[in-house]
């Protein structure tokens, strides 16, 4: 298991907002924390820490009243950490170079591809001519309706007609080199991991996965690792004291660090 840290930019702002609260219509989320620091300070925290693989989220639509606001920012946190972290938000085939040239490792991508309920094939290759797979990470984020996990697009206000499925993961790992998957009903809430989507994305190995939603405690990390077989990356939001919560990045990145000494040591006996 490895931590993937997270610098979501809301009205340009870092925030920890309530990830099924989120409305475009007068930019409106419920708010867990405001940061008084800017993306690229936490850019150049991770960059210290030699954290990789980290994702910025921008969650206004281009063209809306602060998405430049909240593109500014984005792009001086690649800039603070060049090659370090990944970013996503209004991404298409005709503005993710200029977030590579930027800085960003990888572009995230979901509204663009799930369009009108379903996927989009000829989208999806269209990105991967333009970016190339190995920097193309899809998000799949999702909310459950019906005992099913359906990803939801649109800055996670819209249903598609696409349930996640091992399936699905092995189809779409054609196009990707990543997954990122945020359960947003539980995203912002602390309130524990969706136990069942993490079964799920454990049984898939193909590429990484990193998960995000509701860690809230070192209990909910070893949920995790026990029931996505240790091959999930986790992305801890609210719950992180660097945003306002209880659990301290640096016992975080020990933990990390000490399961992935016990993985080593049990791979040589």
């Amino acid at each position: 298991m490895e931590f993937r840290p997270c610098i979501d930019i809301h009205n340009g702002s870092v925030k920890q907002i309530v990830g099924s609260s989120l409305h475009d219509e007068g930019s409106y989320a419920v708010e867990n924390f405001v940061a008084k620091q800017d993306a690229a300070f936490f850019a150049e925290l991770y960059k210290k820490d030699g954290i990789r693989g980290g994702h910025i989220i921008l969650l206004n639509p281009p063209g809306s009243e602060h998405y430049e606001a909240a593109r500014a920012q984005a792009v001086g946190a690649l800039s603070a950490y060049p090659g370090g972290l990944q970013v996503g938000g209004g991404i298409t085939p005709s503005n993710a170079g200029q977030f590579l040239e930027a800085g960003a490792s990888h572009v995230i991508v979901t509204s663009y591809v799930f369009q009108n309920g379903k996927i989009h094939y000829d989208r999806l290759e269209q990105l991967k001519e333009a970016v190339g797979r190995k920097r193309l990470v899809l998000d799949l984020s999702c909310r459950r309706q019906g005992g099913a996990y359906y990803i939801v697009t649109d800055r996670w206000q819209r249903f598609t007609e696409e349930e996640v499925t091992l399936e699905l993961l092995y189809r779409l790992c054609a196009y990707a080199d990543e997954f990122l998957v945020h359960a947003v009903d539980v995203e912002g809430k602390a309130s524990g991991i969706e136990q069942e989507l993490v079964q799920l994305l454990g049984r898939f190995g193909e590429i990484p996965v990193t998960y995000a939603g509701g860690v809230s405690s070192f209990a909910d990390l070893e949920a995790l690792r026990i029931y996505g077989q240790d091959r999930l990356g986790v992305t801890i939001g609210s719950a992180l004291d660097l945003f306002g919560g209880p659990m301290a990045y640096r016992e975080v990145l020990d933990y990390m660090k000490n399961e992935q000494l016990k993985k080593a040591a049990q791979s040589k006996n």
